[in-house]
């Protein structure tokens, strides 16, 4: 079973949408206007009685087995309205150097309680392919905090490589919450260091569409404390536009010729208190070029099957798929519990128990956008041109 059901879009524009709005649930909140999306309606519309009733993108039915494909009678793209010819994913070599962005801690909120003592301590430095790894322009420092950072983690079980656990959450790590088709849908996202400090990182397949509306960030959901840092709604320009940014090759060639490209990027505002996501819960240093096989690496996702997020622990190794629908290599991971709802959420390396942060080089998506079965797990490779989306992401989402 794949992780969500995606929709097969055609669109020109990097931007999703708006569209039309769904009517709203019996005894919900009344649609927004397109052109209006702060946190007063995010937080309105997102009550924490719909934020528990949303539901995972719906599985994507499996595929016929492909009949051998003929010379003469190449694969049409997806899209056929598509207004450039489609190109082929770009597979990238490990070789690349490894991109750093380092991150900001964050600064403590007076809306999260201290957590506990946390058990996890900073794990050791995974091998990387490259001795000398080229850093890009570090973000705007934040302000400096009043008291010394407090313990981002809290208290984790032991236990084994591959095991998934429940847990508390990490503030860097969230749900997203979207309107899709007139549905409450969610997906997992992290926030991403930036110099604008307002991006978010998920799977491009959990916010592809012009159907797409009313989404918003929350860090650190869990049922019991639905909004522990507030809300952080993604931005809409005022044609209504949601800030998402995608490869334009996902749109035109579909989830599964494009599987090796399924990284999205997003804008958020300012949360309730007026302050920027990566100011309040800090942001992971996004890594590109680092290869495929990590001894440790940690994969954190809100699975729908559970009301806490969930941790696990385990390396990574290369898979490159033999099925010609679905090109590409991809870091694979096995950890157990992993099934809807998970997806977009992040491959993390080097994560520090005090502050709750580590590299991410990677999402849960990719091939079959994250996987056929719970318990193991894909990510589209990080390279040159999630590094390319990246940048495209910060120059669009520069803090005004």
């Amino acid at each position: 079973m794949r992780r969500t059901l995606t929709v097969a879009a055609a669109a020109a524009a990097l931007l999703v949408s708006a569209g039309p709005l769904p009517v709203a649930e019996a005894g919900g909140a009344a649609p927004v206007a397109a052109g209006r999306w702060g946190v007063h309606e995010a937080e309105s519309f997102w009550t924490p009685q719909r934020m528990a009733s949303a539901r995972p993108l719906p599985p994507v039915p499996p595929e016929p087995a492909a009949a051998p494909r003929a010379p003469a009678a190449p694969q049409a793209p997806v899209a056929p309205q598509a207004p450039v010819a489609p190109q082929p994913p770009v597979t990238p070599v490990p070789s690349v150097p490894p991109v750093h962005i380092p991150p900001a801690p964050p600064v403590p909120d007076a809306t999260e309680s201290p957590s506990p003592t946390p058990t996890v301590t900073t794990t050791q430095p995974a091998p990387t392919p490259t001795p000398t790894p080229v850093t890009l322009p570090a973000p705007a420092p934040a302000p400096a905090p009043a008291s010394p950072v407090r313990p981002a983690l809290p208290r984790i079980p032991a236990a084994g490589p591959g095991v998934g656990q429940d847990f508390g959450g990490l503030p860097v790590v969230g749900r997203m919450f979207l309107v899709k088709g007139g549905g409450s849908y969610f997906c997992t996202a992290s926030v991403v260091a930036s110099p604008g400090r307002n991006l978010v990182i998920s799977a491009a397949h959990c916010l592809l569409g012009s159907d797409t509306q009313q989404v918003a960030f929350v860090p650190k959901y869990t049922r019991a404390k639905p909004r522990p840092f507030g809300m952080f709604p993604v931005v809409r320009t005022a044609a209504g536009r949601s800030k998402i940014w995608i490869d334009q090759r996902y749109r035109t060639q579909g989830v599964n010729r494009a599987a090796a490209l399924d990284v999205a990027f997003a804008q958020v505002g300012p949360g309730p208190k007026g302050r920027r996501v990566q100011d309040v819960v800090g942001g992971n240093r996004l890594v590109t070029g680092a290869g495929y096989a990590h001894a440790r690496a940690t994969l954190i996702g809100h699975p729908s099957t559970a009301a806490r997020p969930r941790l696990c622990v385990n390396r990574t190794t290369k898979y490159t798929s033999a099925d010609g629908r679905i090109p590409g290599s991809f870091l694979r991971i096995a950890c157990t519990g992993y099934p809807g709802g998970t997806s977009g959420g992040p491959f993390l390396l080097r994560l520090d128990g005090r502050t709750g942060t580590g590299d991410v080089v990677g999402v849960i998506g990719g091939w079959k956008t994250g996987g056929d079965k719970p318990d193991v797990s894909y990510s589209s490779y990080f390279g040159a041109d999630i590094r390319k989306l990246y940048e495209k992401a910060v120059a669009g989402a520069k803090a005004p």
